[in-house]
This record gives C-alpha cells, structure tokens and sequence, in this order.
C-alpha cells in the first residue's frame, strides 16, 4: 500500500517526511499535479459499481485502490506547465485528479473541502474562539468608518491580509504590518481589510500538531527587538527556537480546533505576552515544520509519516508531549504529495 504525496519540485519540507517514509520500507509516489496531463497521467473507470483508477508519475503507476494515504502539503495548480495552459483545461484536470482520489479509501492530511475552508481567516478566528482559545480582538471590514471607531477602541493595531500570501507567481508573502497613529483608513473601501489589536509579545509560539501528537516551540523576543517588527517571519533577532510543552488547556483547545476543523494537520502561530498568555493568530493547514525541527530537533517529519504510514490512527488520549504517543506502524503495508 502506498502512500501518495501531492506537493511541488522544491519543498524541502516534503523531502524530510520521504526520507522517514522511506526508512521504514513504506511506498511512496510523489507527485505535482501540475504536471498532469504530461508527466503525470490518471485513468478511472466506473462500472457495475466499481471504481478502478490509476495514476501515472514520471513513470511509475500506481493503483488508486492501492493508495494508504494522502498528504495534500503543497501541490502545484493541475495542467499549469501544458504548453497552453488554460483556466477550461485546469478545471478539467482538477476535477478528474481530485474527484478520482475522492473515490479512493485513502486517509487525508487533510482532505481538500477541508483545507479551503481552513484557508478561511475569519472563520478561523471564529473556531479559534469557540475552541477556547483567546482571540486578539479583530475587525474585517469595508467600512472606513468602521475601520476609524476601531482604531479609537484599540489604538494600537496591525493590518494584516485575510487570505495570506500574495497569488502571485511565485508568490509573494505579505507582512503583517504596525498601523501607524493617525491613519486615515479612507483605502478599506477599496478591499477587506484586517485590523487587529497588537500584542506586545515577549515570544512568538509554533505549536505543530499531526493527529493528536503535539509539537511546541518557542521564539523569544530580545529586549532590543524593534516594536514595529511584529511579523517572526520577517523580524530580526538571533533567537533560536526552542522545544516548550503546551499548557493542558491550550493543547486541549488545540485537539478541539482541529477535530472541528476535520484537520489531521495544523500549524498554529500564537504570540506569547507578558502575562504569560498565548494569543491565537492562525492555524496554516499546510503550514512549514522544517524550520523548527531543524532548530529543535522535535521529530515532527517522524509524526507525519507515521500518521501517513498507520494502518490506523490509534487514538492518544492526554498525549501532549513532544515525543509521546506515536502512531504503530507496520513497515510497508497498510491502506491507502493544496503554506510558514
């Protein structure tokens, strides 16, 4: 049984997670889906209540019934590098690709309704909130007047954008940014704009989570760190990151987000302030761990392919360590390659 990975030519992130797949002995297909139709080719047949599919991959064929599971980490847009690419012939393609992995039993990290709706800004904050989790206060809005009255009720915000990176090729991540006194605002007419109340932070927090194991780490803030630097992708600073355990009440929220989310995966971004509080940001379902195994050593591309590997996925009731309550898996068999 194999396990098929959806992601691009350069994801170093996805080449960790093989290489640990790799050492137990499980099948692995890696593929882009934008190279289908070329170097990727598919074939599904539906008859006398029987699906049977095969994927074609820079040579190698797999059965779709033979697929364990499916980790959707970073795929390319389906027939994008076709000598005319289209938006008819993409639709095609995403259909037929997408819909025929649909018909299979294979196990997703995490299925494709599951991660757009996961994309969603305000609707994670939503379940961020009715997970328990404490929310920065937020406005999304058109309205420029809605956008000052906020501004007066917390005068000290950042603006940030409400679908993340910016759709360019390739593309492009867009800051979060310190809005400056005395902002007119008058531009929000022209587009959603998020608002949201600054936490002056003394630690950026990475809290991984596959299945039900969760991965924390933790980014101090140097004292002479620049206060208009809010983004930790962007800021500067030499601080490392360091393994930390979650608080019970945050990991359990965290289980609780996820669960309600139908997400097997989640990276969640909080800033940490100087009560000790961990306010919630956003959860990228396909978001980066390589990073933070590199500065840690936190086994996160283990967890992964385990999970992808797992007959099953055992449940782990109170698992929260950092290294506890791995999936079991059975070297080569089994069932069953769409952001930091």
């Amino acid at each position: 049984m194999t396990v098929l990975i959806l992601t691009c030519e350069q994801d170093v992130t996805a080449d960790m997670v093989v290489a640990e797949l790799d050492g137990t002995g499980v099948p692995v297909v890696r593929l882009d889906p934008a190279d289908l139709p070329g170097g990727v080719a598919l074939s599904g047949e539906y008859v006398h209540g029987v699906f049977q599919g095969h994927l074609s991959a820079y040579g190698r064929i797999v059965s779709m019934s033979g697929l364990r599971s499916v980790w959707v980490r970073r795929p390319g847009l389906p027939a994008s590098r076709v000598a005319e690419p289209s938006a008819w012939l993409t639709e095609e393609a995403r259909q037929a690709f997408y819909g025929m992995l649909r018909s299979t039993d294979a196990r997703w990290m995490n299925h494709p309704d599951a991660a757009r709706r996961a994309r969603h800004k305000p609707w994670q904050l939503h379940l961020a909130q009715r997970s328990r989790l404490p929310v920065p206060a937020t406005l999304v809005t058109t309205f420029p007047q809605a956008a000052r009255g906020f501004a007066e009720r917390f005068p000290d915000l950042v603006v940030k954008p409400v679908s993340g990176a910016h759709p360019q090729e390739p593309p492009m991540a867009v800051p979060t940014s310190r809005v400056a006194p005395g902002t007119d605002f008058s531009a929000v007419a022209y587009g959603p704009t998020l608002l949201q109340r600054r936490v002056a932070k003394r630690a950026d927090i990475r809290l991984t989570c596959v299945g039900d194991r969760i991965f924390t780490a933790r980014k101090a803030v140097t004292p002479d760190a620049d206060p208009d630097e809010v983004d930790v992708r962007f800021a500067g600073g030499s601080e490392p990151w360091r393994p930390v355990e979650a608080p019970p009440r945050v990991a359990a929220a965290v289980r609780t987000y996820l669960r309600d989310a139908e997400l097997a995966y989640g990276a969640f971004d909080f800033a940490e302030d100087a009560d000790g509080i961990w306010w919630f940001l956003e959860c990228n379902q396909s978001g980066q761990f390589g990073f933070i195994e590199m500065d840690t050593g936190l086994p996160i591309a283990r967890a992964v392919a385990e999970w992808l590997a797992a007959d099953t996925v055992p449940a782990a009731p109170g698992t929260s360590g950092n290294g506890a309550g791995r999936s079991r898996v059975r070297a080569g068999e089994g069932r069953g390659h769409e952001d930091a």
